[in-house]
C-alpha cells in the first residue's frame, strides 16, 4: 500500500499483469497463427462426441468446422503460398458446411462439402510445408507447423473417406457397427492410419478405400522423414552454428 493509503501493484506483479492482458496473449496469439490452428483442430478430437446425436449437436459441430476454416486460412497468410486460393477454396466449404447443417440428408450436398473440404485441407497442407521449408530459420511457430500440417492432411483424407463410402458404398468400410461411418470414425481411422498404428477396429473393405488408404499410409511415411527430419536437420545446424560462433569468440579473447 503506498503512502496516500492506495494499493499499488510491485513492479513484477504488474509485469505479469502485463503478460495476461487481453491485449497481449491476442498479439502473442497472432505470432502462432500455426500454433492456434494445431490447439484448435485438438480440441475439436475432444469436443466432438460431445455434440452426436443431436441436431444442436450438429449445428455446434457445424460452427466449430467454420472456425477451423478461418484459422486455416489464417495460418496460410502467414505462408509464402497464395491467400486468394486458400480464400476461394475456403468460402465454398463454409457455404457447404451451413448448407449440410441445414439440409443434412441430401448426399449430393453432403459429396460436394466433403470434396471441397478435402482440397481446401491439402491446399492448406501444401501451404504449410512450404512455410516450414521457406528459409534456414526454425521459428517457434514453424515447429508447431509441423503438428498442424500434420492434423490438417489427417482431417482431408476424412473427408475423402466420406466421400468415397458416399459414392461407393458404406460397404468400402468395415467397422463393429456397420453402415455409413461417423465423422468421429471417418477421423479416427484417417488418424490411425496416417500415423501407421493400426489401432483401428475400422478397416477398408472394398478397392477403392484400400487405395485411399495406402496414399495416406504413404503420405504419413513421406511427412516423418521429409518434413520432420528436414527441420530436425536445420535446428541441429542452428546449434551447431551458434556453437561455432561461441568458439571463435573464445578463441579470439
Amino acid at each position: 500500500m503506498g503512502a496516500d493509503g492506495s494499493s499499488r501493484l510491485s513492479p513484477a506483479a504488474g509485469g505479469f499483469a502485463e503478460r495476461l492482458s487481453p491485449r497481449r496473449l491476442l498479439a502473442q496469439l497472432r505470432e502462432v497463427p500455426c500454433g492456434v490452428l494445431l490447439a484448435v483442430q485438438l480440441l475439436g478430437i475432444l469436443v466432438y462426441p460431445f455434440t452426436e446425436g443431436s441436431t444442436a449437436g450438429r449445428t455446434v459441430f457445424s460452427l466449430f468446422q467454420l472456425l477451423v476454416l478461418a484459422l486455416a486460412v489464417g495460418a496460410v497468410r502467414h505462408t509464402p503460398a497464395l491467400t486468394w486460393i486458400s480464400v476461394g477454396i475456403g468460402a465454398p466449404a463454409a457455404v457447404l458446411t451451413v448448407l449440410t447443417a441445414i439440409w443434412p440428408d441430401p448426399e449430393g450436398l453432403e459429396l460436394a462439402s466433403d470434396a471441397t473440404h478435402a482440397v481446401f485441407y491439402f491446399y492448406t497442407a501444401y501451404a504449410l510445408i512450404r512455410y516450414m521449408f521457406s528459409d534456414d530459420h526454425v521459428s517457434r511457430d514453424e515447429m508447431l507447423a509441423t503438428g498442424a500440417c500434420f492434423t490438417v492432411v489427417a482431417w482431408g483424407f476424412a473427408y475423402v473417406y466420406g466421400a468415397v463410402q458416399i459414392v461407393w458404398g458404406a460397404g468400402q468400410f468395415s467397422s463393429p457397427g456397420g453402415g455409413q461411418l461417423s465423422w468421429m470414425e471417418l477421423l479416427f481411422l484417417s488418424f490411425t492410419t496416417m500415423t501407421g498404428t493400426g489401432l483401428s477396429d475400422i478397416s477398408p473393405a472394398g478397392s477403392y478405400a484400400r487405395s485411399v488408404i495406402m496414399l495416406e499410409q504413404l503420405a504419413g511415411v513421406n511427412y516423418l522423414a521429409l518434413v520432420v527430419a528436414r527441420l530436425l536437420g536445420m535446428t541441429l545446424a542452428r546449434f551447431q552454428r551458434t556453437k561455432l560462433q561461441h568458439e571463435r569468440g573464445d578463441g579470439e579473447q
